[in-house]
């Protein structure tokens, strides 16, 4: 297993470490409820040091990046970021990430620059993906071992960081990015991006300077409560703002369209991978849909379990299931055959052989 640069860090303040990606990851600290609450309210930072970045630049990389991403990249200037995915060539989704437009600082004429920020559990898969596909003049560079990662989320996180920089972080717009001195670190990229719902940022600084970040960080947010969060609270957090999970909602077996990500699937942009499939969902329908859905009882719905109508049809499957910690009532998301994805359709979860009744919710829960 790996350990991230701040494993010590983790093993000294009492985090329960689980394997996760390939790597030894805090799971939790004092309670997953306190840390989600802590994000909501507040602000908490996660170490998520095990995600992967490759830098991509050279005069055609806008042209790589377009084939085998839907989103569309010509659109990003620089200092923007992007969320995409990488569509398969038979309908599914190999992952879904971050863009990046960097600089072109260190390029020649002619040339851009991007970085791409992919799962942990797919940085080979999809590395090998994209170099297969990368028949244009395109250099590809791996930073993932060498780069660590702090994201810093909760309402009050520009407060409890704006000390360590002079760059104006409350006057970031939701997903751009700057590069500057931060904590003393120079060439510090930060982004007004995360997986939360809550606000706040994401740091990248090369690993060496990753324990500095991470005391300074804690320092300046020690007047503000903040907090160590786990992968635990990460979990409710996105599942609370329908946030899909790699894995989990979607897969290499899962359409863009049908996990409800048409909004990233640019078909007028021209030609990319899977275009033909998202094309022909888009205009024909898809059989299924990933949807919301609210328990009308305490018992969550779980990763798996059979979704029924109300004769006991099996009609679709449950992909993520929890109590909602700040609402206080089961939540989840589910594909349902696309007839029963309306609004309010009552449907029912098969919960240990007991068939318990749930309604399709519309997204996020939790209003921003």
């Amino acid at each position: 297993m790996k350990k991230t640069s701040l494993y010590d860090k983790h093993v000294a303040l009492g985090a329960k470490i689980v394997p996760f990606a390939g790597y030894e990851m805090p799971v939790s600290y004092a309670g997953i409820i306190e840390e989600h609450n802590s994000v909501r309210n507040a602000v908490g930072v996660f170490d998520v040091s095990h995600m992967g970045e490759f830098i991509v630049k050279g005069k055609q990389a806008l042209d790589l990046i377009q084939k085998v991403t839907s989103n569309d990249v010509s659109k990003l200037e620089i200092g923007e970021i992007q969320y995409s995915c990488l569509p398969n060539d038979k309908g599914g989704i190999v992952d879904d990430l971050l863009v990046y437009r960097l600089a072109e600082d260190n390029c020649s004429d002619g040339e851009r620059a991007y970085m791409l920020v992919v799962n942990a559990s797919n940085i080979e898969k999809d590395w090998n993906w994209i170099s297969s596909h990368n028949t244009f003049e395109a250099k590809m560079t791996d930073i993932s071992e060498k780069t660590s990662l702090l994201a810093v989320q909760g309402p009050k996180a520009s407060a409890a960081l704006q000390s360590l920089t002079e760059m104006d972080l409350a006057g970031m717009k939701y997903y751009t990015f700057n590069k500057g001195t931060f904590a003393g670190i120079e060439n510090t990229l930060i982004s007004a991006t995360g997986y939360t719902g809550a606000g706040g940022f994401e740091i990248y600084v090369d690993n060496e300077h990753a324990a500095k970040l991470w005391d300074a960080v804690f320092a300046a947010g020690a007047a503000y409560g903040i907090k160590p969060i786990g992968l635990g609270a990460r979990d409710t957090l996105r599942l609370e703002m329908g946030f899909c999970l790699y894995g989990n909602d979607i897969d290499d077996t899962t359409s863009p369209i049908e996990a409800g990500l048409g909004w990233i699937t640019k078909l007028k942009k021209g030609d990319f991978i899977g275009r033909d499939f998202c094309v022909n969902h888009k205009e024909n329908g898809s059989a299924r849909k990933l949807v919301g859905f609210v328990m009308n009882d305490k018992r969550p719905a779980r990763h798996g379990y059979p979704v029924q109508d109300a004769n006991g049809n099996e009609i679709g499957i449950v992909t993520s299931g929890s109590t909602s910690i700040t609402l206080g009532y089961p939540v989840g998301l589910a594909y349902v055959k696309s007839e029963f994805a309306a609004l309010d359709t009552p449907i029912y979860i098969d919960i240990r052989g007991k068939q318990i009744e749930a309604k399709v919710s519309a997204l996020p829960f939790v209003k921003k």
